[in-house]
């Protein structure tokens, strides 16, 4: 099954295989958080962040074992603290908005983090931007507003930690820019896991409950689906270049409708739907824009 499956990848271009790959990694992730949801209305999300972490962690060290010591050098030890420190605020706020939030909705809200990035760029690191591309961030905000809708007497403040765990995001990107090609990407993914495994049992012992037998398997499983999900996406991007597979990233909220509606019987509200297809629309212009600025100029 598998080689068949490798022999029909191989007929494909390397910018289709990416993409596939991409797809396939998003998919691995929403159903991640969907465990995460499903397990949050029954503990602590910090207790199903520490699972997350420590799953994969274990899967890491298990396949890495031999090569451990080499990887776990680092040219650059702040960056990668930074970093990991910066994923795991994203998996924290992420995770207690589930428990809160329609599963579309928070996935809606986290599309905010590549028009956040654009931001950040230029503060942090300087970057140039044009009117056009902050015309695509702007508009990426009206659409997250349209979603919030704030002054309507609906706001779900929960909503709030999907915006920050998007910006965190951002920031976590903008810190693997500042780290560039230093570290190999096993490197980089043993100390994001390690380090929100060590925080996340660090204070495990304040909220800890035990769990059910039935939830034994969710904790367990969504370690391993969320190392999958990485795999999947390590794959793709060795692929194709990132910019190319950027806009298969929004193939998470079709997964996500798609899961909320199967496991909790949610049903996207029209706002939702208007307001993610905002941020797409801004963020697939913000992208366009990008390989538009990339792209060599001819010599006159």
């Amino acid at each position: 099954m598998i080689a068949r499956i490798a022999a029909a990848t191989e007929r494909l271009t390397p910018e289709t295989r990416g993409a596939l790959g991409v797809v396939v990694a998003t998919l691995f992730f929403v159903a991640m958080d969907a465990i995460a949801k499903d397990l949050a209305a029954r503990m602590p999300p910090l207790q199903v962040v520490w699972a997350r972490y420590t799953g994969q962690t274990l899967f890491l060290m298990a396949i890495f074992a031999p090569r451990l010591p080499r990887l776990l050098r680092s040219a650059n030890m702040r960056i990668q603290g930074l970093r990991s420190a910066l994923l795991f605020a994203v998996t924290i706020l992420y995770f207690t908005s589930l428990k809160y939030l329609a599963l579309a909705e928070a996935a809606a809200l986290m599309q905010l983090a590549p028009l956040m990035i654009v931001g950040l760029a230029a503060v942090i690191l300087r970057e140039q931007v044009g009117p056009r591309r902050w015309t695509g961030v702007v508009l990426g905000l009206l659409g997250a507003l349209v979603i919030l809708k704030p002054g309507l007497g609906v706001f779900q403040p929960a909503a709030l930690l999907a915006v920050g765990s998007a910006l965190c995001l951002a920031a976590y990107q903008i810190a693997t820019r500042m780290l560039g090609q230093a570290d190999s990407i096993w490197t980089t993914m043993l100390y994001t896991t390690g380090f929100g495994t060590l925080c996340a049992s660090a204070a495990l012992p304040l909220v800890w409950v035990t769990p059910e037998a039935s939830d034994v398997p969710l904790l367990v499983g969504i370690g391993l689906v969320g190392f999958v999900g990485h795999l999947a996406l390590v794959w793709a991007l060795g692929q194709a270049p990132a910019s190319q597979l950027a806009p298969f990233n929004y193939a998470g909220l079709v997964w996500a409708i798609a899961f909320g509606f199967v496991m909790f019987g949610e049903m996207p509200q029209a706002t939702t739907l208007a307001g993610a297809g905002v941020i797409v629309g801004a963020g697939l212009y913000v992208w366009h824009r990008e390989r538009v600025r990339a792209a060599p100029r001819p010599r006159g």
